[in-house]
Order: C-alpha cells, then sequence, then structure tokens
C-alpha cells in the first residue's frame, strides 16, 4: 500500500491512551440499530462513550471533533448531481449565454473524450463540438423562457428540441468531463454552473431538488439528445442514478455526536452553498451548524454573485485537499486531528489515513477499486472485522433501496444479491 503521511499531534498519545479497552458501549452513547452492521455501531457507541462529554478525560474546551463526507456518505447519491439534474430541468440559471460558455469551457482540455463517450454515429465527441451546441440550445432558451429574459412558461419551451438537447448535453459532458480528465479537473466543473447566482439562490435551488428527489424512485434515468437538433456533437445519450434518500442512521449519528460534545464537520467535494443547505435545514434532519462546511468555494463578487472561478488560495475539498483543508481550518483551531471520520469513495481516502488522532473510519460500502486506497481500507475493514482495534469499519448499502443493510454487503443497483469486496 502507499505510504500515508500520518499527522502527529499534541494529543495523539492523550487519545491513544484511552485505548479500544475504554471505548465499550454505554448507555450514554446507544444509537438505535436501524440498518446498521452490529460490530459497526458498536464500535462507534464505544468511541462516544470513550471521547465524549461522559468519559473522565472529556473538556468542553477542547472537545473531540468528526468530520463526515457528504455526497454517498451522509446521503444515499449525490446532491450536487442532483441539483445539476434540478437545475436542467426547470431552467434554474442566473449566467447569459456568453457566461455560461466561460463555466461550460472553464479547464477543460480540448482533447478527445475517452470512446465511450463517442456520439450515437460512433464518432468522438470533445468540449469543441459539445460546447458551441450546448451555448446554441441554451440562447433559444434564454430568449423564449421566462424565467430568463423570454415569455414562454417552462411548459411551452421544454417542447421545443433545444430544451432536450440542452439538458442532454450538459449532463453528458459533466460524465465524459468525470470520467476522462482527472479530479482537479473535474470535481470544480460543474460548481460553475451556478454562475451569476447568489448564495440564496443556490440555497433555494438546493432544498427545492431534495423535496423533489425524495419523491422520486430509485432508478437508472437515461437522456437522449435529439436526432432533429444533431448540432456538431451528433446524438448523444448520458444515464445517471436518480432517487436521492436522506440517511436517518447518519442524521442520527450527527446528533449523537452533538449530544456526546463533539464538533460535528462537514467536508465536501460539491459547492459549499448546497452542502449548507441540505445538511443545515431542519426539515432535512441533519442539523448541523452552516458555519461547520468545508466545501468547494469560487469567487464571488461584492454583491456577493457567483463567479465561474475557484476560489483563489483555496484547495479543493477532494482527494489531498481534504486533508489540507482539514490541517488548515481545524487542526490549526483545535490542536489535534479529527476522532472519527467518514467518507465512500477515493475523494475522501486521504483524510481517512492522514490523521494519528482518528480512531475509527466508517466506509459506506460501493465496492471501490481494490487497487486504490479506499478499496484495501475496506479489504482491511473485512479482514479485522470483529476485532475491537479495527480503525476502518465497512457499512453495507443496497442501492435498490437506498437504504444501509445490517452487514457490510453491498448490493449494486439492479443486482439481487450483495458483495462485500468488489
Amino acid at each position: 500500500m502507499q505510504r500515508r503521511l500520518i499527522l502527529l499531534t499534541p494529543l495523539a498519545a492523550a487519545l491513544a491512551a484511552t485505548g479500544c479497552a475504554a471505548l465499550a458501549p454505554s448507555a450514554s452513547a446507544t444509537l438505535s440499530p436501524g440498518h446498521w452492521d452490529a460490530f459497526n455501531r458498536a464500535q462507534i457507541e464505544g468511541l462516544i462513550a470513550g471521547l465524549g462529554k461522559a468519559s473522565p478525560g472529556y473538556s468542553a474546551a477542547k472537545p473531540p471533533y468528526v468530520v463526515f463526507d457528504w455526497d454517498n456518505t451522509s446521503v444515499f447519491l449525490d446532491i450536487e448531481e442532483a441539483s445539476l439534474i434540478y437545475q436542467l430541468e426547470n431552467l434554474v440559471f442566473g449566467a447569459t449565454p456568453a457566461q455560461l460558455e466561460v463555466a461550460l469551457r472553464k479547464n477543460i482540455p480540448k482533447k478527445d473524450f475517452l470512446p465511450a463517450y463517442n456520439n450515437a454515429a460512433g464518432k468522438p465527441v470533445n468540449v469543441d463540438l459539445l460546447v458551441p451546441d450546448i451555448v446554441a440550445s441554451y440562447t433559444w432558451l434564454y430568449q423564449n423562457y421566462s424565467g430568463l429574459k423570454g415569455s414562454q412558461p417552462l411548459a411551452a419551451v421544454k417542447l421545443s428540441p433545444h430544451y432536450i438537447a440542452f439538458t442532454t448535453k450538459v449532463r453528458f459532458l459533466y460524465e465524459a468531463i468525470g470520467d476522462t480528465f482527472d479530479h482537479d479537473t473535474a470535481y470544480p466543473w460543474v460548481t460553475y454552473l451556478f454562475v451569476g447566482m447568489t448564495e440564496t439562490q443556490v440555497r433555494k435551488l438546493t432544498a427545492a431538488t431534495v423535496a423533489w428527489q425524495l419523491k422520486e424512485p430509485v432508478a437508472k434515468v437515461k437522456w437522449t439528445s435529439p436526432a432533429a437538433l444533431p448540432g456538431q456533437a451528433g446524438v448523444v445519450s448520458v444515464s445517471w442514478k436518480n432517487g436521492l434518500r436522506l440517511q436517518p442512521e447518519m442524521q442520527e449519528l450527527y446528533a449523537a455526536f452533538r449530544n456526546a460534545g463533539f464538533d460535528v464537520w462537514v467536508c465536501s467535494a460539491s459547492f459549499v452553498d448546497v452542502i449548507k443547505e441540505i445538511s443545515s435545514n431542519p426539515a432535512f434532519g441533519y442539523n448541523n451548524p452552516t458555519e461547520r462546511v468545508l466545501a468547494m468555494e469560487l469567487e464571488r463578487d461584492a454583491n456577493g454573485v457567483i463567479q465561474p472561478e475557484y476560489r483563489r488560495g483555496y484547495d479543493q475539498t477532494q482527494g489531498p485537499g481534504k486533508t489540507k483543508n482539514i490541517q488548515r481550518f481545524l487542526v490549526s483551531k483545535y490542536g489535534y486531528g479529527p476522532s472519527f471520520i467518514a467518507g465512500d469513495s477515493e475523494g475522501d481516502q486521504n483524510m481517512m489515513a492522514d490523521f494519528a488522532d482518528t480512531k475509527k473510519v466508517l466506509i459506506v460500502n460501493r465496492l471501490r477499486d481494490p487497487k486504490t486506497d479506499i478499496g484495501k481500507f475496506s479489504a482491511m475493514a473485512v479482514q479485522n472485522y470483529g476485532k475491537p482495534d479495527t480503525r476502518y469499519l465497512l457499512q453495507g448499502r443496497d442501492d435498490n433501496t437506498g437504504q444501509w443493510v445490517p452487514s457490510q454487503l453491498h448490493t449494486p443497483l439492479g443486482a439481487a444479491q450483495g458483495k462485500v469486496l468488489k
């Protein structure tokens, strides 16, 4: 396994001295069984009992803290992706056509996308073919939809092939960028589509997205651009998983940590205003303070209007950037690292390994590549299952329902049986 930097801090020895034996469950740290794997639940109850305010060594002046990833960890599926679909379907944009073109091209190489993203005729597609099509359709929508600069209602403009071409090709571009280019290029790109909007508008969009998604079935959705409007890129298709769900076990875990005197933080690769809304809105059950969110940041003008440029001087909150942000904003504040971390993907694997103070790491099982660090951490969780000194805990999930399962098994969407590892 690749060697990881372990950040030694003043409290590392003190926290280690609590020992796993001291992290036994107690009545004051009980979580509802829900769909928890029983061993995972017991381990986390023990952590809360051993480090929380009921423990002898607890200090309110120096409280332990925990860090949660958001997408596919705190919730089922990805709120940024769901917000993109809502934004597209309802044409919730603040950009002019010229501003949108800048956002769409931002830092994207001109090389062809992977062959999996060839068009229906089998020809390669790239940003220089797609963006003119998207901008042409958006210009028509911008001039005709009453929610932008036109006079027609949404139902009317949806009848135009420009609507289907626009929505499909933007979603296709998102998928193609994500699979073709590195995370540093792909992760910020979707946030640039908020250009021209304010925090209030993004948060309103997010709340509407969650309310809509909770009514949608958990299923795969496919869009195909219209043959009547092939444009330069040709006809393309894209599919994704729909049906975001809130996670009851995580809602309760957030509350349990807070009630036991832990500070709770979210560190997400989604846009900061999106995460502030879904994690803090009381209607969604997590009740996380907005000031305890570390997420993707963009530049804003003097009026708070979002610009298509990543915030200068800030690290992206994905991969190594999660560790950098935790060091910059949390270790500098507390003087020590997080005692617990939860995540699901390669974007979380750095923060899962980089802090000596971290006692337990919860991995929501999504059958990650065994060659990646998180795939290796998942294998360690399987190997050490039942051992009280294990660092990594693997929590199962059924993608057909969006719910956890009381084991380590992950069941992919469409599959009838779960697997522990890929």
